[in-house]
């Protein structure tokens, strides 16, 4: 694997360099925010860690930049900004997961070896990846979305396969330590917020007032059930 490295901490450098080794990753890293996003655009990779605060270029616009051009490589974002605002951010820009300092490396990469797999494994999806609900039709193989036949294109990769997991499994209860297992591919480590900061953004791009599809069950987790109508108050 080959992936670039957009951190202007070289103590951080160092450390992910370290474990690269352990594990045969080729690993480069770059200090400066535009010209880690130059040499993102010189060669191909398998995956992009980017921090948020970097001279040159944050790491928000780098995403968004690469997201525009659209280029699907995993991206996970480095940052020391915990609120789920900075989250939504970053998500929304186009990052497919985050992992907020101080992190440890068996957590990241935890979290490198699920957003690629998740690129390998779109590579064998069969053609017939067509999931059909009541309100929704959802390719897997052109990972395009529509809802009662008017497409939804603002999607980003994360929340797609969120919403595809669950409409598989319609009206199954899932707790947020299994959705990160089963979508994110990976085991809990405590970041349950990156579950519900997800479902909050499918709400908003995918819900109206009178059709909710992501129900939050009490203690629990959440299901997908699009056949149950908001009551009337």
């Amino acid at each position: 694997m080959k992936i670039l490295v957009i951190e202007d901490n070289k103590s951080v450098c160092s450390m992910i360099e370290m474990f690269f080794a352990k594990e045969g990753i080729n690993g480069v890293f770059v200090n400066d925010g535009l010209e880690g996003y130059q040499r993102f655009k010189s060669e191909s990779w398998d995956a992009l860690i980017v921090d948020w605060m970097l001279p040159g270029m944050d790491g928000v616009t780098i995403c968004r930049k690469i997201r525009e051009e659209k280029h699907s490589v995993p991206i996970i974002m480095l940052t020391a900004k915990d609120s789920e605002s900075d989250q939504v951010l970053g998500l929304e820009m186009g990052a497919d997961d985050y992992v907020t300092k101080p992190f440890s490396p068996l957590t990241l990469m935890a979290r490198i070896k699920a957003v690629t797999r998740r690129v390998q494994n779109q590579i064998s999806v069969e053609q017939d990846g067509l999931l059909v609900t009541e309100h929704f039709r959802i390719n897997k193989t052109t990972r395009e979305v529509s809802v009662d036949g008017k497409p939804v294109t603002n999607l980003t990769p994360k929340e797609f396969d969120l919403l595809y997991f669950m409409a598989e499994h319609p009206r199954q209860v899932f707790s947020r330590e299994q959705l990160l297992e089963s979508v994110w591919g990976y085991q809990f480590y405590g970041d349950e917020r990156t579950v519900d900061v997800h479902i909050k953004r499918l709400r908003k791009k995918v819900e109206t007032s009178s059709q909710p599809f992501f129900h939050t069950v009490w203690g629990v987790g959440y299901k997908f059930d699009d056949s149950i109508k908001a009551e009337k108050v």
